[in-house]
């Protein structure tokens, strides 16, 4: 068992003692979880990719990186992204580091598309529940929404909407990475997590603590209601409801599954799976720090297009 869940668990249901199934003790539950889960992540990954660049001088970086130009390095992003099974706040962090570090704006985008959207487990669940052919669909959608959502905000040259802090030099002044010690290198590389988590944590936990409350209170039965098949604008609807949820991929194939087998289009029903894992509103809470709002909107507005066209291209052909 998952060791954070089980510490949610114990925490929330043992010793708080809330009951398991009911809608309070689930949202806490999920809040506890994913609050720890995503600090360890931010923390972990902020701190590995800080002590790499001490390696690395800024020049090197950006000569190499900065060359990554093409939609070829945004199909490859979106391949990271599906083997990478982050849920969209967690894919945060990684955001970050990538930007950080040089990886061309679009080319960083199409990793935190497609990095909550599809992974290697959801494909095996996803096959087994809704058949191979609409899986295969869905992966397909799922990376070609990516490349080409990652390859037009890097054409639009959107890189002054990025918070200043995230363009960070590669080693603090004085810092020489030829000659510095493990030691410094360490002491680096924790002061740049420390720093970058002061910056970001409340947007987490608001992010999260949204997430949660539409977790545990968010009604079902509202999907089947107003996105069913009689709606010629059941897929923007479906979009539209999902996008203020928040939950992994994994979390929600059980709901799109429930969903179809209510009537609701297989494409209108995976449409709310896509927007929910690839646009949830915690996420843009936490992106709210990392970018500025123009930037966000562009995000948005090319993805969830990008959905709504995958969508009725599904009930098209399913």
């Amino acid at each position: 068992m998952d060791p954070i869940l089980a510490f949610a668990d114990w925490l929330v249901y043992g010793v708080f003692g809330y009951e398991a199934g009911t809608h309070a003790g689930d949202a806490i539950n999920f809040f506890v979880y994913d609050v720890i889960k995503i600090f360890i992540l931010l923390m972990s990954m902020i701190f590995l990719v800080s002590y790499i660049r001490t390696y690395i001088t800024p020049e090197k970086a950006r000569k190499f990186l900065g060359e990554r130009t093409g939609i070829q390095y945004n199909l490859m992003a979106a391949m990271v992204g599906v083997v990478t099974p982050f849920c969209s706040c967690s894919s945060v962090p990684i955001f970050i580091g990538f930007v950080g570090a040089g990886v061309p704006l679009g080319v960083t985008f199409s990793f935190l598309i497609t990095s909550p959207m599809v992974n290697e487990a959801a494909v095996a669940v996803l096959g087994g529940s809704i058949g191979w052919a609409a899986t295969a669909v869905y992966v397909i959608s799922g990376v070609l929404i990516g490349t080409f959502g990652g390859y037009i905000i890097g054409k639009l040259k959107l890189e002054h909407l990025v918070e200043d802090f995230v363009y960070k030099t590669f080693i603090g002044e004085g810092l020489d990475p030829e000659t510095m010690a493990w030691q410094e290198r360490k002491d680096w590389a924790w002061g740049e997590t420390r720093d970058i988590v002061l910056k970001v944590w409340p947007y987490i936990l608001i992010g999260v603590g949204v997430g949660a409350i539409f977790h545990g209170y968010a009604p079902e039965g509202i999907m089947a209601e107003y996105a069913g098949k009689e709606n010629l604008f059941a897929v923007p609807v479906a979009v539209g409801l999902g996008v203020p949820l928040y939950s992994n991929v994994m979390g929600l194939i059980p709901i799109a599954e429930s969903l179809i087998g209510k009537g609701l289009p297989v494409g209108t029903a995976l449409a709310f799976l896509m927007s929910v894992t690839a646009l949830s509103l915690p996420e843009l809470i936490i992106l709210k720090k990392v970018l500025k709002p123009k930037l966000i909107m562009y995000f948005v507005a090319i993805v969830t297009t990008g959905i709504i066209i995958t969508g009725y291209i599904f009930n098209l052909i399913l």
